[in-house]
């Protein structure tokens, strides 16, 4: 392991940089744009294989003391700043660094995220060097085939069985769950609690006896999302994350990071960028970048693209000034993700015309179009629904009335007995 990761705090920025500039090349190999991969969902399938040669190149990160540059010292992490993560990141660009795929993004942006806020001193020194080694790839099992939008209505159980805990259920929606390590797992633990307050995360290895994993096939072609099944899975206080019954305020945390209230602290100032290269080459490549209508679509792009990474540094700001999570302030960067991307991949589908419905095998180009369009409502979906969004900005950061909740008080248990019982019947 590098010398220079003992020295942590003591760099400044430009230091920093001129380490990792320094070290990377030593260490990685640049990028051939030639044979650039795309990563665009429908195309870009992870295997268990390939993700095998990745989490080489995750290790080599961390013996070079360059993951988890924000992280604690304590476990594993440089104990540097945010500003530091990004310098690395941005001389890194030109380099082959671990593509994890999305469990990877997961796993750094969310899972670990949250594990720091809320896990035991003991639980992240067992697991956090290894999340930042790449032996451990993390997921979220929280959505549930009857609790989507109404997280907090999940079925799934815990058990306490003696010394252990006996959990049963299954969740959906675990994106890469078919090559990860573990699941940051939601079960109810207390069924005469209201359905807020009786919840509890834990850790559930991928492989354990009783976990079963089924990939579902999208509509892209690609099977990235999954549903996991448990069946008399055995899981001990060691796996416990945060306290017993109070899941919920964990899972606050891990939404604010899912929607890129976190993450965006990350983002650096939005300079003007190229107009839109995508679509201006798809433009070009369908002869059709002399025509009006095609560049009034370009730019209505183009302004989209510019105004939302606006949006990102301005969320960034206000996380920094606030200095804890906001879910609210969060909601605005996921609205504008799920607004302004079924827009975009509109567009492209406007400006290829029937050129975008056909290609020949392999054509990666020629896919583009129709993959995005195909995709483009993931995010207006994922992570919490647009109209989810809209909710948390109106009652959280504008102030208006909550919206009507006939359950939130009720023991989760009388909840199911009075929905089993309802007879449709008002009065």
């Amino acid at each position: 392991m590098s010398d220079s990761r003992t020295i942590g705090d003591q760099l400044d920025v430009d230091t920093f940089r001129r380490q990792a500039q320094e070290w990377l090349a030593a260490n990685l190999e640049r990028r051939d744009p030639a044979k650039s991969v795309t990563r665009l969902r429908g195309v870009d399938h992870k295997t268990v294989e390939g993700i095998k040669v990745e989490r080489a190149v995750q290790r080599k990160l961390y013996e070079g003391g360059y993951a988890g540059i924000s992280f604690p010292k304590e476990y594993g992490g440089r104990g540097l700043t945010l500003a530091h993560e990004r310098a690395f990141n941005e001389e890194a660009r030109p380099y082959h660094t671990p593509d994890l795929g999305i469990a990877g993004g997961t796993t750094f942006g969310v899972c670990s995220r949250t594990l720091l806020a809320h896990a035991s001193p003991e639980f992240l020194q067992r697991h956090v060097p290894k999340i930042l080694a790449g032996e451990e790839l993390w997921v979220q099992f929280f959505s549930e085939p009857e609790a989507g939008s109404d997280l907090a209505g999940i079925r799934t159980r815990a058990t306490r069985d003696g010394e252990r805990w006996i959990l049963n259920g299954a969740k959906i929606w675990s994106s890469g769950a078919y090559y990860a390590d573990y699941g940051m797992c939601l079960a109810r633990t207390n069924w005469d609690a209201p359905k807020h307050r009786g919840l509890t995360w834990f850790a559930v290895r991928t492989d354990a006896p009783g976990v079963t994993i089924q990939p579902i096939t999208e509509i892209n072609g690609d099977a990235e999302f999954c549903q996991e099944f448990f069946d008399d899975v055995e899981l001990s206080d060691a796996d416990i994350i945060g306290e017993v019954d109070q899941g919920w305020r964990v899972a606050q945390t891990m939404l604010v990071f899912e929607r890129g209230g976190g993450g965006s602290a990350l983002t650096g100032p939005a300079l003007p960028r190229s107009l839109a290269p995508d679509l201006v080459s798809l433009a070009r490549r369908v002869n059709r970048d002399k025509d009006p209508l095609v560049r009034q679509l370009i730019a209505r792009a183009h302004i989209n693209d510019y105004a939302q990474q606006h949006l990102g540094t301005r969320i960034a700001s206000r996380m920094r000034a606030a200095q804890g999570m906001d879910a609210g302030i969060a909601a605005y960067g996921k609205l504008a993700m799920g607004t302004l991307l079924p827009i975009r991949a509109r567009i492209g589908m406007q400006i290829g015309g029937p050129e975008a419905l056909l290609w020949e095998p392999n054509d990666i180009k020629g896919m583009t179009s129709s993959l995005n369009y195909l995709n483009g409502r993931v995010m207006s979906i994922a992570g919490g629904t647009n109209e989810m969004q809209r909710n948390a900005i109106g009652e959280r950061v504008l102030g208006l009335p909550r919206e009507p909740s006939f359950d939130s008080n009720k023991p989760f248990s009388e909840v199911l007995r009075d929905a089993r019982n309802w007879s449709g019947q008002v009065g």
